[in-house]
């Protein structure tokens, strides 16, 4: 908690000096919008629906856009987890975009020599990675599957049971592991009500939008849907 306040105040003072900010996921920018009600101010956006934004007064920030080349299928959490193995911030990262068999993702131009010359494995396998244009994909928008499924509650852990097909016990204790990451925050109740637009990951199942309740059965269940990200 500390350390996302430290976070937080760090981005204002940035902001209010004339500096951009650094990467801010959905719960970092509202939090910094919040305090900025009086500062006229810039959302950058790499692509439509950018999850990862950067907020400036001045100059638009240089963020830059790499390609990842390789013969072997690539998972978004070993892209992660390489990148951040290089000792990168999470916040000069940006989203990782996975489209079919081409892997991206964005990441503040400071750092692209150092991608360059550094980032030749994700996990165990060989990559390349290759500089494209800022706006190679300026027009892309996040692809989703998307499900309709009928809980007794919208208890996140009743949801997240039915839908990935597990008991609530097994729900709860991935909840322990801290394997579940609610709004950008690690889950620690399973009581919480979902709401509409909540974002949640589930470690090994993918991740996942709630959109809402769809309708109600006769037994006064409910039909929710769903988005998975592909």
């Amino acid at each position: 908690m500390k350390k996302d306040i430290y976070k937080i105040d760090n981005t204002i003072e940035r902001i209010l000096s004339g500096k951009n900010s650094l990467f801010l996921d959905g719960k970092e920018y509202k939090n910094v919008i919040g305090r900025l009600k009086k500062i006229n101010y810039e959302v950058y956006l790499p692509y439509k629906t950018s999850e990862k934004v950067i907020i400036y007064t001045k100059e638009e920030p240089k963020v830059s856009l790499f390609k990842i080349d390789s013969y072997e299928e690539l998972r978004h959490q070993d892209i992660l987890g390489s990148i951040l193995g290089l000792n990168i911030s999470p916040s000069y990262l940006g989203d990782i975009i996975i489209d079919e068999d081409n892997y991206y993702f964005y990441i503040l131009s400071e750092l692209s020599d150092y991608i360059i010359d550094n980032l030749i494995m994700i996990g165990n396998k060989k990559v390349k990675v290759e500089e494209l244009d800022i706006n190679y994909l300026k027009d892309y928008e996040r692809k989703y599957e998307e499900y309709e499924v009928i809980v007794s509650s919208l208890r996140v852990d009743n949801v997240i049971s039915r839908i990935i097909n597990v008991n609530r016990k097994e729900v709860l204790n991935k909840i322990k592991n801290k394997e579940i990451i609610l709004n950008y925050d690690i889950l620690n109740k399973g009581t919480y009500i979902l709401k509409e637009d909540d974002i949640f990951s589930i470690r090994r199942y993918g991740k996942y939008k709630y959109i809402g309740i769809c309708n109600t059965t006769k037994k006064d269940n409910f039909v929710i849907k769903y988005l998975k990200y592909k």
